[in-house]
Parts: structure tokens; C-alpha cells; sequence
């Protein structure tokens, strides 16, 4: 298995994207991850060359065609690109929300950020910061998709996605003409389970206050990496009671194999936020978050609607990792809805 995922071969359906073909130059690697994740039926494994030299990697599952007749009643569906969070990389998102996309006739791309997955690792302590990040994803968007994309963003992802989005709005009111190329548009954003704008501090000081146990197990499963050696509280940490922890045993290893590097130093990243606050209200934004979310409260989540001034999505019954949980459906239909609704 692993000899054959280091053999990257781009199918047919890839060449017609523009740029992509240059991922051509990376053909053989070594696997990064002990256990590989097996890409799915319709997707591929593609590696972007990033202006460091450093090889992202992404999952790409190409949109349904519409029939004949479709395609003289509908407008091209923007291109879905997803960002990881913490312990996590592109795989999160193929296992169910590609397949889904996908099949509802959106391009989907699915990045591993540096030092995560199978993307190359930096020479430093920390795989980077959000800008660092943010322009890793520019330089995707920009060599590689046509249209302007949807960005959705997953906890720690979102913060990301966040700080791209802010970025994005300063270079169109042409303050920064070299900013606006590093930055390209999007259609819009989707902050999913996120980090609010001013960061973990908040959701950590409230936990200490009003739940102590609470505050213990997250700082134990994350801070001190508990998760991954702990299979109880690592469904606790990131999905329902009701998931099978045959699943769950498999996530907790691919969570451990992806995460070779922090994403961040928490205390700089701390001290460089909140991001910078939105101030195109035509940009489209969609804030979605898990009632049973045990890292990211309904706090968290109310503050990063208020800093966007629109109303939250908070979905019953599902966790923090809402893309694989055992409902991943229900958050998927949430966001297909409000994608339709941009057309």
C-alpha cells in the first residue's frame, strides 16, 4: 500500500486544471506518514510546489458534471477549497465532505498545510503562523484555480481562513496592488467548528471558571497530546458518544501519523490577534458550528458570528470534528444549502 501511494499519477480529469500539471515534477516520495491514507475512488493525490521549494500536499475529487440540459440553466459552481486544524490534514476532509461535494458538482481540494499529512516539513520548531499559512493557500489559489473558491476552514483552519479573508478585503479596496496578487479573491468562506478571532485564550479561560474537568481533559488531550494514546478521551475530545470507536481508533492514529509539527507557537500567535476585523459586508461568510463541540463552546462560536455580524449555524447532535463525525451528513447539507444560495 505505501509503495503504491508514493507513486503520484495524475488522472486524465486533472490535466484540464489550469497549472495543476505542473505537480507532474513531483512523481515518487516517501510516504511521511507511518500509515498512508488511501485516497478514495475519484480522488487524487497531488503535490503543489510552493515558493519555498517545499511540496504541499492535496486531495482533489473533481465535481459532477451537470447534463446537457442542466448546463444551459445553471451557473459554474465555485471551487471548494478546505484548510485543516490542528492534529489534522487534508484526509479529514476526503473521507465524506469530498465525496459530497463533489457529487453536488463542486471541484473540491483538500490542502495539507506544512508539516502535516504527507506536505513537506519546515527547518523550524513550528510548521508556521498565519500569515505564513494563509499565503501557502494564496499560492495555491493562485497557480491553481481558475475561479474564485469557496475557503472553509476547520478550527484551527479557520483561523487561518479568517486572517486570508481579512488580507483579501484590504488588497480589493486597492490599498496594496502587491498585496491583492498574493491574496487572490474568493467567492466566499466558511468558518467550520472555528477558533473565534481572538483566539483559544478566551475558550481556556472560560473552561478553567465554569468547567475545570473540562479544562483539564482538553488541556491534557491537546496541550499534552493525551488523544492520542487515550481512545476514550479522544472521542471525547472530538466526536459524539454515539461513534464507533473502531472509527475512532483509526482517526486517533491517522490524527497521530498527520501532526509531525505544531502549526503554530500558541503565545505568538496569541499575541498577534484578534485578525483583523471584515469590513466588506458583501462578502460572504457562513459560521457553523457543533452543539456537542467540546473544544470550540457556543461562546466561542456566538463570538465569531458577532465579529461578522451574521447569524451562527449550530448543529445538533454532532462534535467538534463535524466533517467525520458519525452525522458528518448534517453539517455537509448545512453548507451544500448555503453554497447553493450563492449561485
Amino acid at each position: 500500500m505505501a509503495t503504491a501511494l508514493c507513486t503520484l499519477i495524475l488522472p486524465k480529469v486533472v490535466q484540464s486544471n489550469r497549472g495543476i500539471s505542473r505537480t507532474r515534477a513531483v512523481l515518487t516520495r516517501d510516504a511521511k506518514m507511518k500509515v498512508p491514507y488511501e485516497v478514495k475512488q475519484g480522488q487524487s493525490r497531488l503535490f503543489h510546489k510552493l515558493p519555498s521549494g517545499l511540496n504541499m500536499e492535496v486531495l482533489f475529487q473533481k465535481g459532477l458534471q451537470p447534463d446537457e440540459e442542466e448546463k444551459r440553466t445553471c451557473t459554474k459552481n465555485p471551487p471548494l477549497v478546505f484548510v485543516h486544524g490542528s492534529f489534522h490534514a487534508a484526509w479529514c476532509w476526503a473521507e465524506h465532505w469530498l465525496p459530497f461535494f463533489s457529487q453536488n458538482g463542486y471541484d473540491c481540494y483538500a490542502l495539507s498545510l506544512l508539516g502535516q499529512g504527507e506536505t513537506d516539513s519546515p527547518a523550524a520548531a513550528v510548521a508556521g503562523t498565519l500569515q505564513t499559512h494563509a499565503l501557502d493557500i494564496a499560492d495555491f489559489i493562485h497557480k491553481e484555480i481558475k475561479l474564485p473558491p469557496v475557503l472553509l476552514g476547520h478550527s484551527f483552519g479557520g483561523l487561518i481562513v479568517q486572517y486570508y479573508i481579512a488580507n483579501t478585503r484590504e488588497a480589493v479596496k486597492g490599498s496594496d496592488s502587491e498585496k491583492k496578487s498574493l491574496f487572490p479573491n474568493l467567492s466566499g468562506a466558511a468558518l467550520v467548528c472555528s477558533v473565534p478571532p481572538s483566539g483559544n485564550s478566551g475558550l481556556v479561560w472560560r473552561y478553567l471558571f465554569s468547567k475545570p474537568l473540562a479544562a483539564f481533559k482538553v488541556t491534557r488531550s491537546l496541550a499534552a497530546k493525551a488523544f492520542q494514546t487515550s481512545l476514550p478521551l479522544c472521542k471525547e475530545t472530538f466526536f459524539s458518544e454515539g461513534m464507533e470507536d473502531q472509527l475512532v481508533a483509526r482517526y486517533q492514529q491517522l490524527m497521530t501519523e498527520s501532526s509531525r509539527m505544531p502549526l503554530f507557537d500558541l503565545r505568538k500567535l496569541n499575541a498577534s490577534l484578534p485578525v483583523p476585523r471584515l469590513e466588506d459586508p458583501a462578502f460572504k461568510v457562513l459560521i457553523v458550528g457543533a452543539k456537542d463541540d467540546f473544544i470550540v463552546d457556543i461562546e466561542g462560536l456566538d463570538e465569531t458570528g458577532r465579529f461578522y455580524g451574521v447569524p451562527t449555524v449550530c448543529i445538533d447532535g454532532v462534535a467538534h470534528d463535524i466533517m467525520i463525525d458519525c452525522s458528518w451528513r448534517k453539517g455537509a447539507q448545512s453548507i451544500l444549502s448555503w453554497l447553493n444560495d450563492l449561485k
